[in-house]
C-alpha cells in the first residue's frame, strides 16, 4: 500500500501552485464525463478572427454547452461561456514540450479559449488570487484584451498537462463553476478520481468537498483505490479522514487479528464448514506474507491442540467422586471435544504444510509424552468406540501428514525431532493396530502408511537410535512376510550398514 503521511491536528492548506502537478491528471476517456461535449466553435466568426490573432488556435475546435449558475445572491442567471456577458477570457493551453508522445491525440485540443465571468471564478481560490488587486498587475497569468465590440476582457491562462482526456477534465471543473448541484456530473467513481486532481489545483473547494463525499460513500474498483490513495496526501485531515480510514490498517496487526478470525470461525462456528475452509485456504494461499499466515496458523493449532490433550487427559484420568451418569455423560463429551478439536488439527496441518510453515508444528508434535501416553490408556478402553470410532484415525492422520513431510524433507527437522517424532507417536501406532484394526479394517491403508513413513524417517537416524527403535516396529510384520516389504527393507538397509568398517575404514 501507498505510504500515507501521519495525520496531524493542523489543517492542511492548500496553495495555488505556480507550475500544474501533470502527474495529478491521469488518462480518461473523453466519453467519460457527459457533461462536457466535443467543441464546435460557439463564437461568432468576426470574434474568432480577431482572437485568433492573439491566442493560437487548433483547427479541431470545441463546443463548450452552456450551463447556468443557480446562485442565490444572483438576480439573473449566468451563463457559461457566454461572450455577451463575460468578463474575462480563460485559455486553456497544452505545453508540446512537456509530452511524453508527440504523437498523442492531447493535441486535437491544444489549445481552447472559453469566456467566463470573474464573479463566477472566484469560487475557485486560485482564480480568486489571480483576481484580486494584488495580482491584477501581474502578467504572467493576467492581462487585459480588447473584443470586437470594444469591451475590456480580463485574458487568463492555464496550462493543462498533455493527458488524453485532461482537457475535457478542466472544461468540466470549469464549467462546475457555474453550478450548485455536483450530483449531475459527478456520479461516478472514476468521474469522481478524475475531477478532483483539477480541483484541489483550482482550489475549487466546493467541489473537492463533494468528490470527496462521494468517493466515501461508494466503492472503488482497484486501479481507482491507487489514485484516492495518491490524492489523500493532497487533502487537508479533516477532508482525508473517511478515505484514509478505509484505505489503512487500524493498527498494525489488523492482517492476522482478521486471519484468526477467519481461521477460526472456518473451523468452528460456519454451518458451510467445507466452503469456509475451501475460502479461507484460498486466502492463505494468496497472503503475500507467509509469516504472517505462519503465526495465525500457529496460534490456531496451539489453540485446538490444547483442546485435545486436555480433554483427552480429561478422559482418561475422570473423577468418579460424582454420580456415574454425570461422570459418563462428561466422558462423552470429552471425547467429542477431542473429535472435533482433531479435524481442526488435521485441516490446520494440511495448511501448514501446503504453506511449508508446519516446522514449529512438527517440533511440538513431537514433544507431546504426556498427550501420547493418555491416548494409549483411551485406546486400550473399548468405551470410545461407540462414541468416537473415528478418533484414532484422526489423530494418526494428523502423524501421518507431520512424518511424511519430515521424510520427504519439505519439513527440515533436528535429529531430536525425527527421534521423539516416532519414539512418542510410534506406541500410539501399535496401540491402535492392536486395538482398533481388528474393529475398523477400512483404517489400514492409514496405518500402512505411517508404519513405512516412520520407517523411513528411523532410516535418518545414526544407527543407534534407529536399533532401538527397529526391535519396536517389529509388530508391522506380517504372517505372509511378502505383506511387509516396508520392513524387509528396512532392516535389510541397518544390517547393510552394519556390516560395514567402522570409523574411517569405509572404502
Amino acid at each position: 500500500m501507498t505510504n500515507m503521511p501521519p495525520a496531524n491536528g493542523k489543517k492542511r492548506q492548500r496553495v495555488a501552485p505556480h507550475n500544474h502537478r501533470h502527474s495529478s491528471i491521469i488518462a480518461t476517456t473523453p466519453s467519460r464525463i457527459s457533461s462536457t461535449a466535443a467543441l464546435v466553435d460557439s463564437f461568432t466568426d468576426q470574434t474568432v478572427t480577431e482572437i485568433s490573432q492573439k491566442l493560437r488556435r487548433t483547427s479541431s475546435q470545441t463546443h463548450i454547452s452552456p450551463s447556468i449558475y443557480l446562485s442565490s445572491t444572483s438576480i439573473a442567471a449566468t451563463l457559461f461561456n457566454d461572450p455577451a456577458t463575460a468578463d474575462v477570457i480563460l485559455r486553456l493551453f497544452i505545453d508540446p514540450t512537456d509530452a511524453s508522445d508527440p504523437l498523442s491525440s492531447v493535441y486535437d485540443e491544444s489549445d481552447v479559449q472559453i469566456y467566463l465571468h470573474s464573479h463566477i471564478l472566484r469560487r475557485a481560490k486560485y482564480f480568486a488570487a489571480l483576481l484580486s488587486d494584488r495580482w491584477q498587475h501581474t502578467r504572467e497569468n493576467a492581462t487585459e484584451s480588447t473584443d470586437s465590440g470594444n469591451k475590456n476582457l480580463i485574458s487568463l491562462k492555464l496550462e493543462v498537462p498533455p493527458a488524453d482526456g485532461a482537457m475535457e477534465i478542466y472544461l468540466t471543473v470549469l464549467e462546475l463553476l457555474y453550478t450548485k448541484d455536483f450530483s449531475t456530473v459527478i456520479n461516478s467513481a472514476v468521474v469522481a478520481v478524475d475531477i478532483l486532481p483539477v480541483a484541489l489545483e483550482l482550489l475549487f473547494e466546493d467541489c473537492v468537498n463533494n468528490c470527496v463525499r462521494f468517493l466515501e460513500a461508494v466503492p472503488w474498483s482497484e486501479e481507482e483505490e491507487k489514485r484516492v490513495v495518491s490524492l489523500i496526501p493532497l487533502l487537508s485531515e479533516e477532508e482525508s479522514r473517511e478515505l484514509l480510514a478505509r484505505v489503512s490498517p487500524a493498527k498494525e496487526d489488523s492482517c492476522e487479528e482478521m486471519l484468526q478470525g477467519l481461521v477460526m470461525a472456518a473451523i468452528q462456528n460456519n454451518p458451510n464448514m467445507a466452503s469456509a475452509k475451501a475460502f479461507v485456504a484460498k486466502l492463505l494461499r494468496d497472503l503475500s506474507s507467509r509469516e504472517s499466515a505462519r503465526r495465525v496458523l500457529e496460534r490456531a493449532f496451539e489453540t485446538s491442540l490444547s483442546v485435545v490433550k486436555e480433554s483427552m487427559e480429561d478422559y482418561s484420568s475422570p473423577d468418579f467422586r460424582g454420580d456415574h451418569n454425570e461422570t459418563e455423560a462428561i466422558q462423552r463429551l470429552n471425547l467429542h471435544k477431542a473429535m472435533t478439536s482433531g479435524r481442526h488439527l488435521l485441516w490446520l496441518l494440511e495448511r501448514m504444510i501446503e504453506l511449508r510453515v508446519a516446522d514449529n508444528a512438527a517440533k511440538y508434535w513431537s514433544e507431546q509424552a504426556s498427550f501420547t501416553s493418555d491416548l494409549q490408556r483411551a485406546f486400550r478402553d473399548d468405551a470410545w468406540r461407540n462414541i468416537v470410532p473415528g478418533l484414532p484415525a484422526a489423530l494418526l492422520r494428523c502423524t501421518c501428514k507431520l512424518a511424511n513431510a519430515v521424510a520427504t524433507g519439505s519439513i527440515v527437522a533436528a535429529r531430536q525431532v525425527r527421534i521423539r517424532l516416532v519414539k512418542d507417536w510410534l506406541p500410539v501406532l501399535i496401540v491402535c493396530k492392536d486395538k482398533v484394526l481388528p474393529m475398523f479394517s477400512s483404517h489400514k491403508p492409514l496405518y500402512v502408511e505411517l508404519e513405512e513413513t516412520f520407517l523411513r524417517i528411523i532410516s535418518t537416524l545414526p544407527m543407534l537410535d534407529a536399533q532401538e527403535l527397529l526391535q519396536q516396529c517389529l509388530i508391522f510384520s506380517t504372517r505372509n512376510v511378502d505383506d511387509c516389504p516396508h520392513l524387509i527393507t528396512a532392516f535389510n538397509t541397518w544390517f547393510r550398514r552394519a556390516t560395514r568398517p567402522q570409523g574411517n575404514n569405509l572404502n
